[in-house]
């Protein structure tokens, strides 16, 4: 009789702690799942934030340097490199008498991984291509 009472308590204890661990994974948090931004969003960020892109650059007009639509159109139209130029290994072919101002923002620049600055490149060519639409 003693031994059916350990099985049985053994037993109940198993099937309450895999009952447990059940319940452990079917748990559904809301909200803390974090999701992956696209290499547009990521541009955006560098854009409007980290790379301080917008305090010079609009997007369809020119300000302090020359709007991201005309850059975009003139590096395509070149066959540019905007990325090089970014990491400061090719001439400034757009607006060059503003380079003297761009140069300040390479400290920045340079700290920008390879994929903030495609997603940056990614960015530029897509709100560019908004603006022509």
């Amino acid at each position: 009789m003693q031994k059916i009472s350990v099985v049985l308590a053994v037993l109940i204890l198993l099937s309450i702690g895999c009952q447990s661990e059940k319940k452990e994974k079917e748990t559904i948090q809301i909200g803390t799942k974090k999701g992956e931004s696209t290499p547009f969003e990521i541009g955006k960020k560098i854009f409007d934030g980290k790379g301080k892109c917008y305090t010079c650059h609009k997007i369809d007009k020119k300000s302090i340097g020359p709007g991201v639509t005309e850059i975009v159109k003139i590096y395509k139209e070149k066959d540019a490199d905007l990325i090089a130029f970014l990491k400061q290994k090719a001439d400034p072919i757009v607006d060059p008498e503003t380079y003297v101002v761009m140069k300040t923002n390479f400290a920045i620049i340079k700290n920008f991984s390879e994929e903030e600055l495609k997603a940056l490149e990614i960015y530029m060519n897509e709100v560019s291509t908004s603006k022509t639409k």
